[in-house]
């Protein structure tokens, strides 16, 4: 299958209109990839353009196992799975379900929760600098029933060949908020924390789903870009996303000036993954 190539400086992007089980034993070498960042479909009923989200969960999970049988042998030893999966309150256990799948294959070392919209009381943080009042921030789909809190949260699990993989945990470190920490401790000199393993990363405000949002999703570049900081962007030198979508990991790892390969079998997501890609290069 046929690749659109596309350069930005030093760094090559390869996009393959092609499913990616198939493109991935044809298109990568064995242990070539460093990181992988990416979101298959949930098998929740998701109106896509053109794949069936809809099919049973046996062959649902069945394909999984086969494509993370693939990841395994193309990812390097020292390589990083982060894999976005998100549930419906009406079936909570997909990404556990997935998680089982996949952990046939690799092993499972971080848990990493996504929020997408967080309520903070000011009356429960105290006496905290830059927060008056209280704060709701973020955006989520509200859920009308009696059964169900909004759903405002989605996994990433961090899988690796081994669970030992070494990161480069202050690349996407916080300051501290207690400064005295920074003269205390060795390990805070440079005022950075581990963030740990909630991130807050919101949605961009959208005015037109069509326009903004083609796909229905798809997470923030942000969230694939910290990934690979994560993991570490100086031993990272080939990023790969099989479930391309409109190319949100594509332009995280241009963004970090590394190379890139995706996979997508969905022609208008994949001409908009070009498009976007093009338009960053």
């Amino acid at each position: 299958m046929k690749a659109t190539i596309l350069q930005k400086n030093q760094n090559t992007c390869a996009l393959y209109p092609q499913d990616c089980v198939r493109g991935m034993q044809e298109h990568l070498s064995p242990g070539s990839v460093n990181v992988v960042v990416t979101s298959p479909p949930y098998n929740l009923g998701i109106r896509y353009s053109h794949y069936d989200d809809t099919i049973s969960r046996q062959a649902y999970l069945q394909w999984l196992g086969e494509w993370a049988r693939v990841v395994r042998e193309i990812l390097h030893d020292d390589g990083s799975l982060f894999l976005n999966v998100g549930s419906k309150p009406t079936d909570p256990n997909v990404p556990f379900q997935v998680l089982q799948v996949v952990q046939q294959h690799l092993r499972l070392q971080n848990t990493l929760h996504w929020i997408k919209s967080i309520a903070i009381e000011k009356e429960n943080v105290g006496d905290y600098p830059g927060i008056t009042q209280d704060v709701s921030v973020g955006h989520f789909k509200p859920i009308n029933s009696p059964r169900f809190v909004n759903d405002q949260h989605e996994y990433i699990f961090h899988l690796t060949k081994r669970g030992d993989v070494k990161l480069d945990r202050l690349a996407i470190g916080v300051p501290y908020q207690d400064k005295s920490n920074v003269t205390r401790w060795a390990s805070a000199k440079n005022d950075l924390r581990c963030r740990g393993n909630t991130w807050f990363i919101p949605y961009e405000t959208i005015k037109s789903r069509a326009n903004d949002r083609p796909h229905p999703a798809t997470f923030p570049v942000q969230l694939a870009e910290m990934c690979i900081k994560l993991h570490g962007v100086a031993k990272t030198a080939l990023v790969l996303d099989p479930f391309l979508g409109i190319g949100q990991s594509a332009l995280a790892a241009l963004k970090l000036e590394k190379d890139f390969v995706g996979f997508e079998i969905d022609r208008a997501y994949f001409d908009e993954a070009v498009k976007r890609v093009r338009a960053a290069c």
